[in-house]
């Protein structure tokens, strides 16, 4: 263990930890929405974020940018942001629309057990993973710099870059976004509605499907939202890099508490901080083996999470 590794640059680990922190609880979201309101592991959402992912890029390419480009003033790295902002949360928002509308829907009007929407998630996961493993031909695709990896300001004698302050202050502001959303507006106490009790949200005239069908699409817009900025702090891309983000991602919400909003991104960041603080401590090839040994270890003794408040209990 070695502690000055990890002493003499702990702002620098710190704010690293947060940003990769960041992503994964925005992907976090998509899984305790769908959790909070059907009970239900949604395991092809690491693949959602994957399409985001791409859209982004290959949006980007449609402007004339590749790996090789760098954006440069602020009113186009702006536009860019936004636009590419924009085609992976539409992209990923379809992609968990067809999921939910092909995969999950017939499962829920047939009254399938929980084991059939679990074998369906794994196989759509897979299938849309192949899917964009043979057309990227296994190779990773390049994203141009949108946004430079310039020294911004120094915090506790930690350079903290725009990219990392980009993508930390996305997740935060986005989760607020979604927080006043789900428990101020109409479609929030809808959601709240069905996630406490579904034939009851019926009986008083909420249409179920369709709040099921709005979280998919919330969520699949939060995670296409993450794979842009994935993009631009990482710059490359390959079709399996879903597979641990997303359970990676997964294991942030249960460590916060599964179906609870606020959970995810504490979940998340925390994750993101443990294994920035393992890589210092043990080396880079052991921070996956100690995040989920933290999870497991935390759950003996918490089983709901940290918040374990559940979706449809959230407070108005």
């Amino acid at each position: 263990m070695d502690f000055n590794a990890l002493f003499s640059d702990f702002g620098g680990y710190t704010i690293t930890g947060l940003t990769v922190g960041a992503i994964y609880a925005l992907v976090a979201l998509g899984y305790t929405l769908v959790y909070g309101v059907l009970r239900l592991i949604n395991f092809a959402h690491s693949e959602v974020f994957i399409a985001g992912a791409f859209a982004a890029i290959w949006g980007w390419a449609a402007f004339g940018l590749d790996r090789d480009s760098v954006v440069s003033g602020f009113g186009s790295i702006m536009l860019y942001l936004l636009v590419g902002a924009l085609i992976a949360a539409v992209a990923s928002a379809g992609t968990a629309t067809v999921i939910e509308r092909v995969a999950y829907r017939p499962l829920r009007k047939r009254n399938a057990p929980p084991l059939a929407f679990l074998i369906t998630a794994i196989g759509a996961s897979i299938a849309i993973a192949e899917a964009f493993g043979i057309y990227t031909r296994r190779l990773p695709v390049g994203a141009p710099t949108v946004v430079k990896n310039d020294v911004l300001f120094t915090v506790f004698g930690a350079d903290v870059t725009a990219v990392q302050l980009l993508v930390i202050g996305s997740a935060l502001a986005m989760m607020v976004a979604l927080d006043l959303f789900i428990n101020r507006s109409r479609v929030g106490r809808g959601i709240r509605a069905v996630a406490q009790d579904q034939n009851t949200a019926a009986l008083m005239g909420i249409n179920k499907d369709r709040i099921i069908l709005i979280v998919f699409i919330i969520g699949g817009a939060m995670a296409g939202v993450a794979g842009m900025l994935y993009d631009i702090r990482i710059g490359t891309l390959t079709y399996s890099v879903g597979f641990l983000l997303g359970l990676k991602a997964f294991t942030a919400a249960v460590l916060g508490g599964i179906g609870n909003l606020r959970g995810a991104l504490i979940g998340g960041l925390l994750l993101g901080l443990v294994e920035n603080y393992a890589s210092a401590l043990f080396g880079a090839n052991w921070k996956d083996l100690v995040a989920f040994v933290v999870l497991v270890v935390l759950l003996m003794f918490r089983p709901t999470g940290l918040l374990g408040e559940s979706l449809g209990r959230a407070r108005a």
